[in-house]
């Protein structure tokens, strides 16, 4: 292969939650781009292993992290333990609490735990990482979303509204880390089944598209982020089939 076959090649990838599931992806992805990775789990250190044996079939390094990022303290010391393993120039917030909560039945636990992890652990890592990136290196952030974090809607009332403001955390990131620095989000729809098996029968039903996304395609949209125009910042793309046009 040359180089445009890997344009990540000599750059190191942290991706949080990337041990199964949509994190898995990601990391793949950049690891088929020719980014050594970085990857953290909390709890699934089996899968977090097997994705690692996965990437290096790939060619490249990768590094285990263990950290709840739930934790702020834990998020906080993330960072600057990725930079003395291996510096990263990406960073792909990833890890997510998906539950079920209405707003009536969110406890103050619930809500802490979710906004923890989905919002205030990718603003922790993404200050560390602006802030331990050397100049004048540059770097990119891709922060996952959901298609309703711009169509909030009533259920997953917490989860809702900690990828709203993940969202606005993008944005905001992205014009006062620029230009060194590309933050954009990767909207997300039906890509897999929720790890509980629960999912409504007429889900088909609300996306314009009529199916499941590939997961060939969530690989495909990461590449572009991660690789394509460093002109782009502040985007968030849909990768939903149509679903928060609906």
């Amino acid at each position: 292969m040359n180089q445009a076959d890997l344009p990540l090649s000599g750059q190191t990838a942290l991706i949080t939650g990337g041990a199964h599931r949509v994190g898995k992806i990601l990391a793949l992805a950049a690891a088929r781009a020719g980014a050594d990775i970085i990857l953290h789990y909390s709890r699934s250190q089996a899968e977090a292993e097997e994705t690692g044996r996965e990437i290096e079939q790939l060619g490249r390094k990768v590094h285990l992290l263990q950290a709840d990022l739930s934790q702020p303290e834990t998020a906080r010391a993330l960072m600057p333990r990725a930079f003395a393993i291996s510096p990263p120039s990406i960073l792909i917030n990833s890890a997510s609490i998906y539950e079920t909560h209405s707003l009536a039945d969110t406890s103050p636990e619930d809500w802490e735990n979710t906004l923890n992890l989905n919002l205030s652990a990718p603003f922790f890592l993404t200050q560390a990482f602006a802030r331990l990136l050397p100049e004048p290196q540059t770097g990119r952030i891709l922060n996952i979303l959901d298609w309703r974090a711009l169509r909030p809607t009533a259920d997953h009332f917490p989860y809702t509204i900690s990828k709203a403001a993940l969202a606005a955390l993008t944005r905001s990131s992205a014009a006062a880390l620029a230009p060194r620095i590309t933050v954009n989000g990767l909207a997300l729809g039906a890509i897999l089944p929720p790890a509980d098996g629960q999912f409504s029968p007429n889900l088909l039903k609300l996306i314009p598209a009529n199916r499941w996304a590939g997961l060939d395609e969530v690989a495909q949209a990461a590449h572009f982020l991660l690789t394509g125009p460093a002109y782009i910042t502040g985007e968030i793309l849909h990768l939903d089939g149509g679903r928060h046009l609906i």
